[in-house]
């Protein structure tokens, strides 16, 4: 059964100020922190916490060759477990995570989490063998996929309604960054360390910020909510994980194969079933009723298409610079590194200056400034290297529009729901981000696995791709100002 503040006025998306928050203490006098703790703290631990868990969903691609060494007995379709099974954890336990935070408290989750990042960070550092290796970073997608929605919950129910939307930017800062800057850190920790420093350095920042939020984090949880589904949250699990399983080995396993249409299949089916269940049960796995909020929906839809394009673009990239340009790891790690930083500084920039009312204009402006260089990308992209003339502004302009996009995104779906429900909504809407990346990184696999590796014909066709999706994302995202025309005349 939906909650009905998620389609009530209450949680209008077009108010710059998120509805009044039960769970949270009134402000004290003297502009005293609320409940001992400080707005500040709550936002860099938030930040630290999603910097490590979206680095590590591409800090660890420039590593295979590396790994390739010290497991020279594996084939290459194996050690790319060591990347799936972090990511088919990831997305298939950031809603049912967001909504058990919001039910049995929001530090709570985020420290357990925290806690078993760290300790599978540890044991990825130190696996003796692949097997090994590849379920601790299962447990790592696992863990991380609790940090985020009750690290952003804690962060919209603890800062001042004055503050939130830069908050939210500087939370999407991190997230972008983290994401573009993997390649750029993972190859210099393996040039000068090795593979395994790539999860070393998660220690002692995971340890740090445990300790830090066992004092400075306050407890949010919504005391009369029920523990959701068991059955349904095993349902939905399980279908997210199948579907981003086919998605991301479809290319090895070949698109018409049993174990690629059977995984594929099977988790659509489980996943329709649990949302089912979902919409009539008393305790949902999904908060289906977030839905009812056209201005949500339409959000995560928007994620979906943008997660596509940036996964795409993302995975495409060192893999150019390498095999075509032939640039060593680290060369191309650091070629990757401007687009890490317009996107930081992009998310900023609209978290602390775009009103709600234009959102929706910033993504549309911003998905087709990428579509437009993706454009320019597939018809000047060629064996020669052209670092400064082509790679470098592509660069800039393409992660400056996906740092503003992803933040005007999380801004929207965030400010949209009701704040007991703000985990949920986070983890809701992040899942269909990295499901849309999981189909993204697919149709890159596919199309490179069609043409031949050392030329460029097949970059410029991912680059094409890229264009359809920055399209339908910069598309659907405008759609969002009619639901938030709608919501205000209401």
């Amino acid at each position: 059964m939906s909650s009905p503040a998620s389609s009530t006025p209450s949680a209008s998306p077009v108010s710059p100020q998120p509805p009044p928050r039960p769970d949270t203490p009134a402000d004290p006098p003297h502009g005293a922190p609320a409940g001992g703790f400080r707005p500040g703290l709550v936002l860099l631990l938030s930040a630290g916490a999603t910097f490590i868990a979206f680095l590590d969903t591409t800090v660890v691609n420039v590593a295979f060759p590396d790994l390739a060494t010290s497991f020279p007995s594996e084939r290459i379709s194996d050690l790319s477990w060591v990347v799936s099974s972090y990511a088919v954890l990831f997305a298939a336990l950031l809603t049912p995570m967001g909504r058990i935070a919001d039910v049995l408290g929001r530090k709570r989750v985020f420290l357990l989490s925290l806690t078993a990042f760290t300790v599978a960070s540890a044991l990825c550092a130190a696996a003796p063998d692949l097997p090994f290796l590849i379920a601790a970073r299962a447990l790592q997608g696992a863990a991380a996929a609790g940090m985020i929605p009750a690290a952003l919950g804690l962060l919209l129910a603890t800062t001042p309604p004055a503050g939130l939307a830069a908050a939210i930017g500087a939370w999407g800062a991190a997230g972008s960054m983290a994401s573009a800057a993997g390649p750029a850190l993972g190859g210099v920790l393996v040039d000068v360390f090795g593979w395994r420093s790539v999860f070393f350095i998660n220690i002692p920042v995971g340890i740090a910020l445990v300790a830090a939020g066992i004092r400075g984090l306050p407890e949010r949880a919504d005391a009369g909510q029920k523990p959701p589904d068991q059955l349904g949250t095993a349902a939905f699990t399980a279908g997210i994980a199948l579907l981003v399983l086919g998605l991301t080995k479809g290319s090895d396993w070949g698109w018409g194969s049993a174990a690629t249409i059977g995984t594929t299949t099977g988790g659509a089916v489980l996943g329709a079933l649990a949302l089912g269940r979902s919409a009539h049960h008393p305790a949902p796995a999904v908060e289906t009723g977030l839905f009812g909020n056209r201005t949500f929906a339409v959000a995560s839809a928007a994620s979906a298409f943008t997660g596509a394009a940036l996964f795409a673009w993302l995975l495409s990239g060192p893999l150019f610079l390498t095999t075509v340009w032939h640039y060593s790891v680290l060369r191309a790690g650091f070629a990757v590194t401007p687009g890490a930083l317009t996107s930081a500084l992009a998310a900023v920039v609209v978290g602390k200056r775009a009103k709600p009312h234009q959102l929706p204009f910033v993504i549309g402006a911003a998905m087709a400034a990428f579509a437009a260089v993706s454009v320019w990308t597939w018809q000047q992209l060629g064996s020669d290297p052209s670092f400064l003339t082509l790679w470098l502004p592509m660069g800039l302009i393409g992660g400056a529009a996906f740092g503003a996009t992803l933040t005007a995104l999380s801004t929207a779906a965030a400010t949209s729901v009701p704040p007991s429900r703000f985990a949920s909504g986070i983890g809701m809407s992040t899942t269909a981000r990295q499901l849309g990346g999981a189909l993204g990184a697919a149709a890159t696999g596919a199309i490179i696995a069609a043409h031949r590796l050392g030329g460029p014909q097949a970059f410029r066709d991912v680059y094409l791709a890229c264009v359809l999706l920055a399209g339908a994302s910069a598309v659907v995202g405008l759609a969002m100002s009619r639901t938030m025309s709608t919501r205000k005349e209401s």
